[in-house]
């Protein structure tokens, strides 16, 4: 499977990442990187560090550094200032490209078509792409988005997940286009999904750099959600979208289709995934949605990309 990953490299991104670059099957082409979770330099920082970890040279490329209408907004409260919940380590050893990130989004679609484009931070970078390549769209083989809720609640405001709302008008503009979205919203990574502690002993236990790196990049994160919903369980949005990336067949439960459309101009629902679960709009399907996961399937991948 050849994979286009666009992120904006944080403490669950890494992890998701780590996934595909650890896959025998999966051949990740190029990465890149894009304003959310904390600044494009941190997020391309990340991204390089987490690919040197994987002994991957895969190369990374520096996209949008802000939304496309709205102010940036980042989660460094919930991922920590540099996106790796503070652990302090070392800058990478090599650089991102020179070229851009949309430029590189572009190219590398059209030099591959029909791959996986994973989508897990915020829309930027994929709709400036297609605004300046609209051809692009019928070139993309699946494209899994890490965001949205489906009719849930949302983890940033009480209507929306993060990354659609980091960039509500570039999230709009993706999903009413007709790239094949497969949305994989905060809520399928939660409750079961989620790594409890015995769980995280578990992984700890397998005492390689990845488990501990894993877990350690990720301890702001956990902490904030315990803070945020109660919860005792580490949770991972963007490895759950990488599990349906990698291996939908054995992964996804439950999926259907539907007419999905995000609201960008409120202030009280910006950014919410809005879906017509009941087909009450008659506007014809444009997003599969994954409704629930395989969590002993999802909680094994985990493991096999962290033994590495």
């Amino acid at each position: 499977m050849r994979m286009i990953i666009d992120t904006d490299t944080a403490s669950d991104d890494a992890v998701a990442l780590a996934m595909a670059l650890n896959h025998a099957e999966v051949d990740v082409v190029a990465m890149t990187t894009v304003a959310g979770n904390c600044s494009l330099e941190d997020t391309t920082r990340n991204a390089l560090y987490t690919a040197e970890l994987c002994g991957s040279a895969v190369p990374v490329y520096a996209g949008a550094d802000r939304p496309l209408l709205v102010k940036a907004r980042p989660a460094t409260w919930f991922h920590g200032m540099d996106g790796l919940g503070d652990q302090g380590y070392p800058p990478p050893s090599r650089s991102a490209e020179e070229e851009d990130g949309v430029s590189a989004l572009i190219n590398h679609i059209r030099g591959n078509p029909g791959s996986t484009l994973v989508t897990l931070g915020p829309l930027t970078n994929v709709a400036l792409a297609m605004a300046q390549a609209p051809d692009i769209v019928d070139l993309v083989g699946r494209c899994v988005v890490m965001g949205g809720t489906a009719n849930k609640v949302g983890n940033v405001t009480p209507a929306a997940e993060f990354n659609l709302w980091f960039d509500p008008h570039a999230a709009r503009m993706v999903f009413a286009s007709d790239l094949p979205i497969e949305m994989v919203g905060w809520e399928v990574c939660r409750g079961e999904a989620g790594l409890d502690p015995t769980e995280q002993a578990a992984l700890r236990a397998l005492d390689t750099p990845l488990a501990h790196f894993f877990l350690d990049c990720n301890s702001t994160a956990f902490e904030s959600a315990r803070r945020q919903s109660g919860t005792d369980r580490l949770e991972l949005p963007d490895p759950t979208a990488m599990a349906v990336a990698i291996d939908r067949d054995r992964v996804v439960t439950s999926s259907s289709r539907h007419y999905v459309e995000i609201e960008a101009e409120s202030q009280l629902t910006r950014g919410m995934s809005v879906v017509d679960s009941l087909d009450v709009t008659g506007s014809p399907a444009n997003v599969e949605v994954i409704n629930a996961i395989d969590t002993d399937r999802f909680k094994q991948m985990l493991s096999e990309a962290a033994a590495g």
